[in-house]
């Protein structure tokens, strides 16, 4: 990336690409052509699976007004009771919360280079990838990397912090896939993604147990037109009803 590009760039992400470098890390922020102030948003413009995301959540430490980062899975929530017992009573952060302590606002949140030092834990769930995405300080910007070079960078602790959701069973993805795909028949246009936030590939199908997709067919997603995506709904409606016991 050349000067005149990087001077270009949101202030915000050539903070996060000083940082990055510092850090020796290969892998630059790059720019998504839509916001991604989700991690479903991110994960389709990228064709990942939604658990790839390291979405940021802040919270205000109550003894010392200090913001507590989790780096957490984007098909996690965090558990604030796990959180307040490793680090203290824990409030809520509000969106000048964020930016007066991050330097970045909610939806760009990004791992590292925040303004001032936040105390920060990493969700342990986001070892489950060999890749994953973070937000990389603006909504359309997000970085590659893996979840140890996030351990690397941050100097922070790999912990428990998110919560264990009824939703994590098979059983109820079905429902509600087989309850969508009758939508989406109605659908003619923005195909929505299968994603339900339950990333988890089926050693005896290949198939992730929340989508009933391929892992090749999650990454193309994002690049494939509505008729494609219609076609790719009538095979998983096949697959909720052939699945094996």
């Amino acid at each position: 990336m050349c000067g005149a590009e990087l001077t270009a760039l949101p202030e915000g992400v050539q903070r996060v690409i000083a940082a990055l470098q510092t850090h020796g890390h290969p892998q630059l922020p790059v720019m998504l052509d839509s916001a991604a102030r989700t991690a479903q948003q991110a994960a389709d413009a990228l064709g990942i699976a939604v658990g790839q995301i390291a979405k940021s959540i802040i919270f205000r430490r109550k003894a010392d007004d200090a913001a507590v980062l989790v780096v957490t899975s984007g098909d996690k929530r965090v558990d604030e009771k796990k959180v307040a017992a490793l680090v203290g009573a824990l409030g809520r952060a509000d969106a000048e919360f964020v930016k007066s302590k991050t330097g970045y606002s909610i939806g760009g949140v990004p791992p590292i280079a925040h303004a001032t030092a936040s105390v920060t834990l990493i969700d342990r769930e986001l070892f489950r990838f060999d890749e994953i995405w973070a937000a990389a300080g603006h909504p359309h910007g997000v970085f590659k990397l893996q979840p140890q070079d996030l351990v690397r960078m941050s100097a922070a602790p790999v912990a428990d912090v998110v919560q264990v959701l009824a939703t994590d069973k098979p059983p109820l993805a079905i429902e509600l896939i087989a309850a969508r795909a009758r939508l989406v028949r109605a659908t003619p246009e923005n195909v929505p993604s299968p994603c339900i936030s339950i990333c988890r590939m089926s050693e005896a199908t290949g198939w992730c147990e929340g989508c009933f997709r391929s892992i090749d067919e999650i990454r193309q997603w994002s690049k494939s037109d509505d008729a494609a995506k219609r076609a790719l709904w009538l095979q998983i409606e096949k697959r909720v009803m052939t699945r094996p016991a």
